[in-house]
């Protein structure tokens, strides 16, 4: 009813304008001339033309938290395949362990930056949780709305579905849910993710008073089954002598693993808010804009470890047959205020003061044997402040950001800097960053009811044992370059030393426990990134390169290359557009870090444990040890394809492996993917 009243309303409008104009009489010295106006039915036909006509693809909007703005882009690239996964991101440098929605063993090692207070700990549950810097706002004509699904590994699917809407061209509201479900080809290693986020963003009429602000409650869960258990490994590795019919193993779900009891669930919610009002408001006759802002954000998280029954793998337990369960949850509540001033000549300043307050821990104090107490909590609060700065003058850009705790029982602060020119397609840019905060939770502080795993490094003046060890700050220094050239290649160089460095490692007992290195870390890290294209041919590469000092605790694979060569056109009469080709994944051989399911990290092999796994009898006909972590290929063959704003994609994962079975880990005991076929799609609907 609405479109047809609008109909009728241009209809008459265009009717009164024409009565109104009629055929205009021009006097030219004399002459007389008929100056023709369109008639009534071509008016119509272009005022319904109008009507139909379709928003811009750039007018639909993706804000991030630092308001930096792009568009929805439905176009299919060699890129859009590489962030076709569980992640929803390039995974370059990260090796999945089998199943879907379980963690990643990190090649490149991430740079966990830019925060003052310690992480929760279970980091190998986080690279699928949402952040609060990972939120996009949007602002839209008409509302969009995106699909994307992907198969997995047996039973299950995965799910991202999104919708945003403005309400009013200064109200947008978006809703989404991304879910995973995957039974795995192993025994016990089911996934079942969810995360939920809501968003709004609003602006009044003049633009003085602006809002950002979002909820999002995500829950990660895992079967866990501690890897293949000893027999199952010589299962895995086809150990002819030990079983007559080794065939039978191609099915994984018959190989043995340590247990089938167990799993582990990470929870989080998080209430964020981002508003600020100009006092001064940029116009015409002014070049400043004075704009005073708060910023909160209400987190919280949980991690559970449960198991129905102790297992000897992880030492003794304070419970001989009964169930097991570590549970431990965080409280952050974090406010923020700040003082923008944005100057056409001078650049971007900001100022800012924060206050948070944060609760960690568990529901008992522990009393270990000797006598000395393991403290159920790490609270208290903290004042910090800082400032940025961003500032672009004909292609200059400069850039500095940082804070610093200022008071409270934890000391920390990060500073990043830096500076580039942008000349046409080529850019150059240097940066350097220094930061020092206290490792995340999970060292600081861990009760479990495993005896193990109960250990406190920290200390204040509430702690109940003062004679505990007390890690230090990591402290991280970087340099690094970037160079650019568009259409040929991006050269990223990078230089960074680690002081007391935290991880995890196993004792003599072969149980995980944290550990801080006494000496220095140097890493020196070389990136080439090209994408080039032939006409109907493209080759996308990326190789990256990494030297360390302190490999002892630092381990990483020196070389890690992804390669693509495609093909790719448009199809009947430009209906279809047509991608497919083979990408080819390498790393260089290395000790990999193994995983523990109970702390749900990562920790560093020690020697014993290298030996053992070489020492197991697991040996081809030839005699060469057939466990490795890196040091062999891995091939997808992609066939991708767009029709209109769907993008189609299949792909034949890890195709290399079923021609060379069962001689590749991702992780001490835990096997690398199968090649399997998979697909899925991404459909956007501009309503």
């Amino acid at each position: 009813m609405k479109k047809n009243l609008v109909f009728i309303i241009i209809l008459l409008i265009g009717s009164i304008t024409l009565a109104q104009e009629g055929n205009e009489l021009e006097i030219e010295e004399g002459k007389t001339t008929i100056e023709k106006k369109p008639s009534f039915d071509k008016k119509r036909k272009l005022a319904t033309k109008k009507l139909k006509e379709k928003p811009s693809i750039t007018t639909y909007k993706i804000i991030d938290i630092k308001n930096d703005t792009t568009f929805v882009d439905t176009t299919l690239t060699i890129q859009k395949d590489y962030n076709f996964n569980y992640l929803r991101r390039d995974d370059f440098g990260l090796q999945p362990i089998n199943n879907v929605g379980q963690s990643y063993n990190s090649l490149i090692k991430v740079e966990e930056r830019n925060h003052l207070l310690p992480l929760f700990g279970a980091r190998s549950r986080h690279f699928n949780f949402i952040e609060a810097d990972d939120i996009k706002y949007y602002n839209v004509p008409t509302p969009l709305t995106e699909i994307y699904f992907k198969t997995t590994f047996e039973q299950g699917q995965q799910l991202d579905a999104f919708l945003t809407v403005n309400t009013s061209p200064r109200l947008n509201l978006s809703i989404a849910y991304k879910g995973n479900r995957s039974l795995g080809k192993y025994q016990h290693v089911l996934t079942s993710t969810g995360n939920f986020r809501a968003t709004a963003n609003y602006s009044t009429k003049n633009d003085r008073y602006k809002i950002k602000t979002h909820f999002v409650s995500q829950d990660l869960l895992g079967e866990e089954n501690g890897g293949l258990s000893e027999r199952g490994l010589n299962q895995y590795l086809n150990n002819t002598t030990e079983f007559q019919d080794a065939d039978e193993f191609s099915d994984r779900g018959s190989i043995e693993v340590n247990f089938e009891n167990a799993e582990s669930i990470l929870l989080g919610k998080r209430f964020y808010l981002n508003h600020s009002y100009s006092i001064i408001k940029k116009t015409d006759s002014t070049n400043t804009d004075i704009a005073v802002g708060h910023i909160l954000d209400i987190t919280d998280k949980s991690f559970q470890f449960d198991q129905t029954a102790p297992n000897d793998l992880f030492g003794e337990s304070y419970e001989n047959s009964g169930a097991l369960t570590d549970k431990v949850a965080l409280e952050d509540f974090t406010n923020q205020l700040f003082l923008d001033v944005n100057n056409k000549w001078l650049g971007n300043l900001r100022i800012n003061a924060g206050f948070s307050d944060y609760n960690y821990g568990y529901n008992t104090i522990l009393t270990l044997e000797d006598g000395t107490d393991i403290t159920n909590r790490i609270k208290g609060d903290v004042f910090s402040v800082g400032g940025s700065y961003q500032k672009n003058y004909k292609g200059f850009e400069l850039a500095a950001n940082g804070m610093s705790i200022v008071s409270g029982d934890f000391d920390g602060y990060y500073l990043n800097a830096s500076a580039g020119y942008q000349l046409n397609d080529y850019g150059l840019q240097l940066g350097i960053s220094t930061n020092s905060t206290a490792p995340n939770y999970n060292f600081l502080l861990y009760q479990s009811d495993y005896v193990g795993y109960n250990w406190q490094n920290y200390n204040n003046d509430t702690n109940l044992n003062p004679s505990s060890v007390n890690f230090k700050n990591v402290e991280t220094q970087k340099i690094q370059a970037n160079i650019k050239v568009k259409k040929y290649a991006n050269l990223e160089a990078s230089f960074t030393t680690i002081d007391n460095y935290t991880y995890f490692t196993k004792n003599v007992d072969s149980l995980t426990i944290p550990e801080q290195y006494d000496g220095k870390i140097e890493l020196l890290k070389l990136k080439l990134s090209q994408n080039l294209n032939f006409g109907w041919l493209g080759m996308d590469n990326s190789i990256v390169y990494q030297n360390v000092t302190g490999g002892e605790v630092y381990r990483i694979p020196n070389v890690v290359t992804r390669n693509s060569v495609y093909y790719q056109d448009h199809w009947f009469k430009r209906a279809l557009f047509l991608q497919t080709g083979v990408t080819f994944k390498y790393y260089s051989e290395y000790d990999a870090d193994g995983y523990d399911p109970v702390l749900s990290e990562f920790y560093v092999q020690n020697q014993n444990e290298i030996d053992y796994f070489n020492d197991v009898d697991k040996t081809d006909e030839a005699g060469d040890t057939t466990q490795n972590f890196g040091g062999f290929p891995q091939f997808d063959i992609f066939f991708n394809a767009k029709i209109r704003q769907t993008r189609i994609y299949f792909k034949v994962e890890n195709f290399g492996e079923a021609f060379s079975q069962n001689k590749e880990f991702s992780a001490p005991g835990y096997a690398p993917r199968d090649a399997v076929i998979r697909f899925g799609l991404v459909w956007n609907f501009f309503l």
